[in-house]
């Protein structure tokens, strides 16, 4: 299944948006998910999506360690534990079609809401929002640094003390997105344990590529995160999170035509 100008797409891809992550914090695995959608069906762009993110943001966690919020760590555990045991009830794997449009429309959806009104990371209860609703996320569209990025818009809250309690909550849910299209997505399947990996069509090589890849793209986007301001930051995130959200919302659509 796998030939090379496919394998040379997901390696670039894996550096590309690990680093584009690195600096921002998010869009890199919104466009990661989409080029990993071109080449492979739902469950195994899931699994290959979710190691090179789990990847690429435990580095990013570990290079900005000292500025990760962790008290919101038991309430993201929770929220994200509640929805796991209900969607592996479910036993849900979403059309391709929705994927894409999910993506195309978190963007959007984030950014409607009002600055003022937005909710904060730092109030009671936020926390479990936030895992409830990166679990739900990951399993309908593979990504939920959109929605996520919601809840640290308040203006009085570093840009590395951003990335890096994202790139926490980002490598706890990939690997939660991990289990969960690995273990209880193919379950209807009745695939056994031996033959996961073959029945995602995904070889262990090409997820330790990827997660090497994106170990690279973390560490190269340090320094390019250090040259930016806060503000500079706020609005170049905006707007490639917004322009790569409409690209997606098109492919929906095309896709729930075909």
């Amino acid at each position: 299944m796998f030939d090379w100008s496919m394998i040379v797409a997901i390696a670039v891809a894996a550096l590309g948006t690990s680093f584009l992550s690195g600096v921002f914090g998010m869009i890199g695995g919104l466009v990661l998910m989409g080029v990993l959608l071109l080449f492979l069906p739902v469950p195994a762009a899931m699994t290959l999506h979710a190691i090179t993110q789990m990847t690429a943001n435990g580095w990013r966690a570990v290079v900005w360690h000292r500025h990760i919020m962790w008290r919101i760590l038991p309430g993201y555990l929770l929220g994200s534990a509640i929805v796991f045991g209900l969607l592996a009830w479910a036993q849900f794997t979403p059309p391709k079609a929705w994927v894409y449009i999910c993506l195309g429309i978190m963007p959007f959806a984030a950014r409607m809401l009002p600055r003022e009104h937005a909710p904060d990371i730092r109030r009671k209860g936020a926390s479990v929002m936030v895992g409830a609703s990166v679990m739900g996320l990951h399993v309908l569209a593979g990504v939920s640094g959109a929605v996520l990025d919601m809840f640290f818009l308040a203006r009085d809250l570093d840009r590395r003390l951003v990335v890096a309690t994202k790139a926490m909550s980002q490598s706890i849910g990939h690997a939660i997105k991990f289990a969960y299209f690995t273990f209880v997505a193919v379950a209807p399947l009745k695939v056994e344990p031996a033959t996961i990996s073959r029945a995602l069509d995904v070889p262990l090589w090409v997820y330790g590529m990827a997660a090497g890849l994106a170990i690279c793209g973390t560490t190269l986007a340090k320094p390019v995160l250090h040259r930016f301001s806060n503000e500079a930051f706020q609005l170049w995130s905006r707007r490639l999170v917004l322009g790569i959200g409409g690209v997606y919302l098109v492919q929906g659509g095309v896709a729930l035509t075909q």
